[in-house]
């Protein structure tokens, strides 16, 4: 039997600690808290969560700067639990390594729905596609030791932009639709989460194409999905 899965919540309000570690606890989860982000930091390095809630509006360190923290310690899937609804700070921090983002108020069943296509994700990314080393024009992706190169320098892809873009490789040359790479990147829960998926497509394109608005690579398919060019 599998032991359950680890979930760090940071989060500097004790209620919505409670509801967090109740909800959690009561399906099957173990729930661990830090309420501000030294203390984050400091049980994800001794912790190893398997996935981390995380408030960006925490007493001590901005949230956006706590995930910029964790991800140069580990790639764990993080979901930013925030009452920030504008849209430059959800798309800084999913562009710093934010697998998801659900804003302030939200229900335990929509929330623990997210948890489960993390979760998922965050198993997927560790499983790099058939070829080792992939070449297309100037991008180079070196898949065995992670690493996203263009023209020569590298790249840095968050874990869930990377997971896109090793999909796409996969299926080289042919249209992939929405729903396929929705279900492939973010689960089965997320297949009618278009917005998601346009989103990180937007922060690939502006990572590694030359004109992000004309694609050479990561090419749209209209009323379908995309497709990765499977030639220079």
């Amino acid at each position: 039997m599998s032991r359950p899965a680890k979930i760090l919540i940071v989060e500097d309000q004790a209620h919505m600690r409670r509801f967090l570690r109740t909800t959690l606890m009561h399906n099957g989860f173990e729930a661990f808290e830090a309420s501000d982000g030294a203390q984050g930091l400091e049980q994800a390095r001794s912790l190893q969560p398997n996935l981390i809630l995380l408030d960006l509006g925490l007493p001590d360190i901005d949230g956006v700067e706590v995930i910029g923290r964790l991800r140069a310690l580990c790639e764990v899937p993080i979901i930013v639990i925030s009452a920030r609804h504008d849209e430059p700070q959800k798309v800084e921090a999913l562009d710093l390594g934010a697998n998801d983002y659900v804003t302030k108020p939200f229900g335990a069943a929509e929330l623990l729905a997210r948890i489960r296509v993390a979760l998922r994700t965050g198993t997927a990314l560790n499983a790099p596609p058939p070829a080792q080393v992939f070449v297309l024009g100037e991008l180079r992706i070196d898949f065995v030791n992670r690493i996203v190169n263009l023209s020569g320098q590298e790249v840095h892809l968050t874990p869930t932009e990377y997971k896109l873009l090793a999909v796409l490789v996969e299926r080289r040359g042919r249209a992939v639709s929405h729903g396929e790479l929705l279900r492939e990147v973010w689960g089965p829960d997320a297949a009618e989460e278009l917005e998601y998926l346009r989103t990180f497509m937007r922060q690939l394109r502006y990572k590694l194409e030359p004109e992000p608005s004309q694609p050479r690579y990561l090419l749209t398919i209209p009323r379908v999905g995309y497709r990765l060019k499977s030639d220079a």
